[in-house]
């Protein structure tokens, strides 16, 4: 077979399984995002684009948002370094000084790198009371080992602390022993093949793990094992109890660290699903959570936002797209549709 015919095969392929509800086997494939390396990019074209449209005599805001929604974010960081030594000022400063509200939050997060936009997602989560079983629990709990690692550096760059300390300080009980196994990085991975004795042992542990002082093996086995193992906890659980194991958990704990425990569980089950029912919850109210849907919709664009989105259609019946140009107003809107990209019918 000819490269040509190979090469054209692969990508009928991925494009055939674009379709297809396959979202947590082809992931790792890097085909899910709705956002992908734009293949005729020019740096230095984007970079006068943008200096025409906050330079004119009004600011061409749909401009910006063509820009930096079509292009992936190791592309938006070249566009952020080459219109600095062209023009020796700030790309981030100069759009922030052309815009305002939520446009502003979210063009300040495009251009911010991955890394620091979470340490400031996190920082922010743990000195807000009531954040940190939400935001912090979805930043420790779904970013990879690498992601997680350079998040921790950049916030103890920014902030002069290490995040654990802050964790301490700011968060108690299992809540806090959650967090802060999880930003240990302390999860096993997946090997390819599953440890039923081992399976069987935990399910074990958890049904005997009903009385005080019994937290210990909810954190140990939640945050150290890997979810291919732990869905087969769940699943073996559930047949021996006869109901699901976040049952039990509404049942023995309270406050944040239930809310904790089943967004973790929420999280090993599905986390497209996981992060769907945050974006449908995000929407619900009279004004939405255009935090949470910026921070969802950045973060998920380049890894899998087309699984949470056939989620999102599956279970609320219709679609994210749909969703959201109904409740967000603004000038947000256009930023927050491209990064959704499409409807699904």
């Amino acid at each position: 077979m000819s490269v040509t015919s190979w090469k054209t095969r692969s990508s009928l392929t991925q494009e055939i399984l674009s379709h297809l509800g396959l979202a947590s086997k082809t992931a790792a494939w890097g085909t899910l995002g709705t956002l992908r390396t734009f293949l005729s990019f020019s740096v230095d074209k984007d970079v006068q684009r943008l200096l025409r449209a906050i330079a004119g005599q009004g600011v061409d805001r749909g401009s910006i948002v063509d820009v930096l929604t079509n292009r992936s974010r190791e592309q938006r960081q070249l566009i952020s370094r080459a219109f600095q030594e062209r023009t020796q000022q700030d790309l981030l400063k100069s759009l922030q000084a052309a815009l305002s509200g939520n446009l502003e939050r979210i063009v300040m997060a495009l251009l911010q790198p991955a890394a620091q936009f979470d340490a400031q997602e996190l920082r922010t989560a743990l000195k807000n009371s009531g954040s940190a079983e939400d935001v912090a629990m979805e930043i420790l709990a779904t970013r990879s080992p690498a992601q997680l690692q350079e998040c921790l550096m950049v916030y103890k760059h920014n902030f002069q602390v290490e995040a654990e300390e802050d964790i301490k300080c700011e968060t108690s009980g299992i809540l806090q022993e959650l967090l802060l196994a999880l930003a240990m990085g302390a999860r096993e991975s997946y090997s390819g093949i599953i440890d039923y004795n081992l399976v069987e042992q935990d399910v074990q542990a958890l049904k005997q793990a009903e009385g005080p002082s019994t937290e210990g093996t909810w954190v140990l086995i939640f945050t150290q094992r890997n979810p291919e193992h732990l869905v087969r906890v769940f699943d073996l659980y559930q047949r021996y109890t006869g109901h699901e194991l976040e049952k039990t958990v509404h049942h023995l704990f309270h406050g944040d660290a239930q809310a904790a425990l089943l967004s973790l569980a929420s999280v090993i089950r599905s986390t497209p699903l996981y992060f769907a029912d945050k974006l449908h919850q995000a929407l619900q109210d009279i004004k939405p959570n255009y935090q949470v849907l910026m921070r969802i919709l950045i973060s998920r664009s380049e890894t899998d936002l087309l699984s949470i989105r056939a989620e999102f259609k599956k279970k609320f019946g219709k679609s994210l797209y749909s969703s959201l140009q109904e409740a967000v107003k603004g000038d947000c809107r256009s930023a927050l549709l491209a990064l959704c990209r499409a409807e699904d019918i």
